[in-house]
C-alpha cells in the first residue's frame, strides 16, 4: 500500500477510478490490529488502489473530510466520494471487505 506524501497527490489519486483511503496513525492500537490482513484484502480488491493517509500529517485533511476517529476508511471513484467507514471503532476483516464489496 502506497503512503500519501502530499495534498496535491491526494487530488490526483482520487480521481483515478476507485482509490480507498485509510487513515491511520502510528500510535494507534486499533490501526495496527488490521496491518495483518490488509495485504489480504488488498489482493482481494485488485480493481481499487488503496493508500495509506498518516492522520497526523494530515490533520487539516481529515478535518476537511470529518475524519474524528482512526482506523477510517473513505473511497473514491473517479473524484467524488462513493462512500466511508469511517468510526473510532476498531474493525474487523469482515467489515472492512462488506464495506468494499458496497463500493
Amino acid at each position: 500500500m502506497q503512503s500519501l506524501q502530499t495534498i496535491e497527490q491526494f487530488s490526483d489519486l482520487k480521481s483515478q477510478g476507485k482509490t480507498v483511503f485509510l487513515f491511520t496513525a502510528g500510535w494507534c492500537p486499533d490501526c495496527h490490529f488490521i496491518d495483518p490482513f490488509m495485504p489480504e484484502i488488498e489482493e482481494k480488491f485488485e480493481d481499487i488502489q488503496f493508500v495509506s493517509v498518516n492522520r497526523d500529517d494530515f490533520i487539516d485533511l481529515c478535518g476537511d473530510l470529518n475524519i474524528f476517529g482512526i482506523p477510517s476508511f473513505v473511497a473514491f471513484e473517479n473524484g467524488e466520494e462513493s462512500g466511508r467507514f469511517v468510526s473510532k471503532d476498531r474493525k474487523t476483516q469482515i467489515e472492512i471487505e462488506e464495506f468494499l464489496e458496497s463500493l
